[in-house]
């Protein structure tokens, strides 16, 4: 029996670890899992589940690799609608370094407490390469608010919840999968087993499943072993900096969102909100060697309001750009990071990686008829089908506006002032907060068509006028 530490949070702010912590014991699958004698016919995609042969003496056997939303919001799922899950995670406390917004949306649809929302950001600055700032809050309702939380805190938060369900973690670091050769065969995943307090490699061990949710992120090695594909790239920058209480005031409900080239030639810099801490960071695409130097640059632009500070911690993750060429393969499918779904120019990612592990299980679920039935890539491709129908739009106009506004400081300022107008602002909060692409107004989409279009030549003829 082996034992791991989750990290409990309680109100707005961190309690002592000391005081606020559980123990969660599981029982690790044997050093070497028996193969199973059962064979299971692999089926056409095109076949109906319903076709599937039944599952008899168990339930479907399902494994999840990686712990983060994706990972905890499909193993939660799984388990609550009958399979047999693992859940592999390498690391337990892990903070990955993120910006932590999450829409309002994903409180409700994922029914998550409020004690674990460090900040309820109510007030949104977004500043220009020439310093001009807006305000771009105006038409946020009363109940309105971006969520900001530590992923350490919401990772643990969401694997807690898959372990209450039925759920079995695993404290492993997956190393590779061995692909079926004939048509019954199970997967087979190996990984190195820790037991929460040895420091070494691990114990080698293996697990045999039925399907596989690849969860672990932008450097999937589950991606790898389906030959998914490589995807573009942005390298963020974060440091976590301790604010003295008059500095961290201005901040309570307050983020912050810095263009120009100083601070980033293609994203933006960024200071976010947390329960005792603000996340400043940055991130870029085609210049990474320069990432420390735009770091740089974004705190010289916050020096002001963050003059002080202390720095906690330092962190840096690639973020996809675009989904893999391949996010599924038989009875392996890939979610959240590890399929590439993060939305270009904003970075979003956490809510979407917890619908697409959901969206995912779901399909299993429904394909087994709840564990009863063996699973085909026809169920799999279900997902996908579902996933790309509601929410390639959303992906579809960022493309649009990271290829219009992102591409010079004169872009910037045209985007900066065109969040000025309260119809763009609603628009894009409404878009943002209900992750759905908001239905517009003909007569105010044309005005916004020639405000853009002034704005635009307004800022290159600034940038002309100031280059001379």
């Amino acid at each position: 029996m082996a034992s791991i530490t989750i990290k409990c949070f309680v109100g707005l702010h961190q309690s002592s670890p000391e005081k606020y912590h559980r123990h969660y014991s599981f029982t690790a699958p044997s050093k070497c899992v028996v193969r199973s004698q059962r064979h299971h016919r692999r089926l056409n995609v095109v076949q109906a589940a319903k076709s599937s042969p039944k599952i008899t003496g168990r339930n479907l056997r399902v494994a999840v690799v990686g712990g983060g939303p994706a990972g905890g919001a499909a193993a939660e799922t799984l388990a609550k609608g009958g399979i047999e899950t693992f859940l592999i995670e390498r690391k337990m406390d892990n903070a990955k370094p993120c910006g932590g917004a999450i829409p309002l949306c994903m409180v409700g649809e994922f029914d998550l407490p409020l004690d674990i929302i460090d900040r309820r950001v109510t007030k949104m600055k977004v500043i220009s390469p020439s310093n001009v700032s807006v305000d771009i809050h105006k038409t946020l309702k009363p109940h309105e608010y971006v969520g900001m939380v530590r992923r350490e805190v919401l990772d643990g938060y969401l694997r807690e919840r898959a372990i209450a369900s039925g759920a079995t973690i695993i404290n492993g670091l997956f190393t590779k999968m061995d692909i079926p050769q004939e048509k019954n065969a199970p997967y087979i995943l190996h990984y190195n087993a820790f037991n929460g307090e040895s420091v070494s490699a691990g114990e080698k061990m293996s697990i045999e499943v039925d399907a596989v949710i690849g969860a672990d992120g932008v450097n999937s090695r589950v991606a790898k072993s389906i030959d998914a594909g490589d995807y573009e790239y942005l390298i963020a920058f974060q440091e976590r900096i301790k604010l003295p209480e008059d500095k961290m005031k201005y901040y309570e409900n307050l983020a912050e969102m810095y263009t120009g080239d100083d601070v980033s030639p293609d994203f933006y810099g960024w200071v976010f909100p947390k329960s005792d801490h603000v996340a400043v960071g940055t991130g870029t695409i085609g210049h990474k060697p320069d990432i420390k130097k735009f770091q740089d640059a974004t705190r010289r632009r916050a020096h002001d309001k963050i003059v002080g500070g202390k720095i906690m911690r330092v962190e840096a993750h690639p973020i996809p750009q675009h989904p893999r060429p391949r996010r599924v393969l038989e009875r392996v499918a890939l979610v959240g990071d590890a399929a590439g779904y993060v939305t270009k120019g904003s970075g979003e990612g956490i809510y979407f990686a917890a619908k697409s592990g959901r969206m995912c299980a779901e399909a299993i679920v429904e394909g087994s008829e709840y564990g009863r039935r063996m699973v085909n890539e026809g169920d799999m491709r279900s997902y996908l089908k579902k996933w790309d129908k509601t929410y390639w739009p959303t992906f579809k106009v960022m493309d649009v506006l990271e290829r219009l506004f992102y591409r010079s400081n004169p872009a910037r300022e045209a985007l900066v002032e065109l969040f000025g107008n309260e119809y763009v602002q609603r628009m894009t909060f409404d878009s943002y907060m209900y992750k759905k692409v908001a239905p517009g107004n003909p007569l105010e989409d044309i005005k916004l068509a020639v405000n853009t279009i002034g704005s635009l030549v307004r800022a290159n003829a600034l940038s002309k006028k100031m280059a001379n």
